[in-house]
């Protein structure tokens, strides 16, 4: 578990999660649903749990108390399940094959790789390019496209002294 530095979920109760009255919650549940999954906000690498409030005339308390008890997770890991979800259909897609991990990272709003890798090996319990691997081998088909890396084969090296040859 060290690897990917993730620690283990420690309960705890929050006062405040009782005084939101479960019809509140609800109705919170669908609108967070509504804003976070319909209109892809969790794409938006700067869209937090203060922008959901306000979007929805709310407290961040109650944003919070919703996630915690409706969808049993914090708001990040609420926020990185579906990016997470996202990043593995772009992964296995042959439309997306020739991307990296960092351009898949940030197609579904992470911020850096290190929490890209990271949330997805908590979710997995393997790296991207494993499950990309792993799905791959599957499909001997998607393989056949080449990677995208350096140089597009059939252009000029740069980086050559002129007059070397």
């Amino acid at each position: 578990m060290s690897k990917y530095n993730i620690t283990e979920k420690k309960d705890k109760d929050a006062a405040y999660r009782t005084l939101v009255s479960p019809r509140l919650m609800d109705e919170l549940k669908e609108k967070i649903l509504e804003v976070i999954l319909i209109r892809k906000k969790y794409k938006d690498k700067n869209y937090s749990a203060r922008d959901l409030a306000e979007e929805l005339g709310t407290n961040t308390r109650y944003i919070s108390a919703v996630v915690n008890v409706r969808f049993h997770m914090n708001y990040t890991s609420f926020i990185n399940k579906y990016r997470i979800e996202e990043a593995m259909g772009l992964l296995v897609d042959k439309r997306y094959v020739d991307l990296n991990m960092e351009e898949i990272s940030d197609m579904v709003g992470f911020s850096n790789r290190q929490s890209f890798y990271a949330s997805f090996f908590k979710i997995n319990g393997c790296t991207p390019r494993d499950y990309r691997i792993r799905h791959l081998s599957q499909y001997p088909s998607l393989q056949d496209k080449p990677k995208r890396r350096g140089r597009k084969p059939g252009t000029k090296n740069k980086s050559k002294v002129k007059g070397e040859e």
